[in-house]
């Protein structure tokens, strides 16, 4: 009876063959496919923490608008692809492409880019896959320029804000503490 055994975790999945690839016009189905299976954030479509003028906007509206953004060209993150099935997303993007992330924030720095939301599906979790994605995260937005990632996440007893990933996940890839937005979120960054 293997992983019925009180206490023992599921098998995770083989990451050997993980790939990552930017959502682009040419690879937004993949995006929208993802977002759209059962359990998924549809009700936010990734616009949370993306400028917008209204405050309630519904949800097929903020599919609207986040297919637009990638239509336009606008950087919006990552997806990770296993077995030919898109299974994790993660927002990663210039930040002016979002709206104000923390009162500290310095709107005159420039080559900042910012990761501000993880999607792994339940059945995904506690494989390493949130792990896999923020490293590929941070490779992806230092070889599009970014001369600092900056990342917003909480302690893994956080109620809320789950979603933008664990401080400690980001300690052990060499971020530092610069601050916080809130009573929750830490503001980290890691330069090269």
């Amino acid at each position: 009876m293997p992983n019925s055994l009180k206490g023992s975790r599921p098998q995770g999945p083989d990451l050997a063959g993980i790939r990552f690839v930017e959502v682009t016009q040419k690879t937004r189905g993949r995006f929208e496919a993802l977002f759209e299976q059962p359990g998924a954030p549809k009700y936010c479509w990734c616009m949370a923490w993306r400028h917008s003028s209204r405050e309630h906007i519904q949800n097929d509206e903020k599919k609207r608008m986040m297919m637009a953004r990638i239509d336009a060209g606008r950087p919006v993150g990552i997806v990770a692809e296993l077995d030919g099935r898109t299974v994790g997303w993660c927002s990663v993007a210039p930040r002016e492409t979002y709206r104000k992330l923390s009162k500290q924030q310095d709107d005159t720095e420039t080559g900042i880019w910012s990761i501000v939301c993880f999607y792994v599906p339940r059945a995904m979790r506690g494989g390493g896959l949130a792990s896999a994605l923020l490293d590929a995260a941070i490779e992806h937005a230092f070889a599009k320029g970014a001369r600092i990632v900056e990342a917003y996440p909480v302690d893994e007893a956080a109620p809320s804000y789950r979603f933008m990933g664990f401080r400690a996940m980001f300690v052990a890839r060499g971020f530092r503490e610069i601050g916080t937005a809130g009573t929750r979120r830490h503001v980290m960054r890691l330069e090269r």
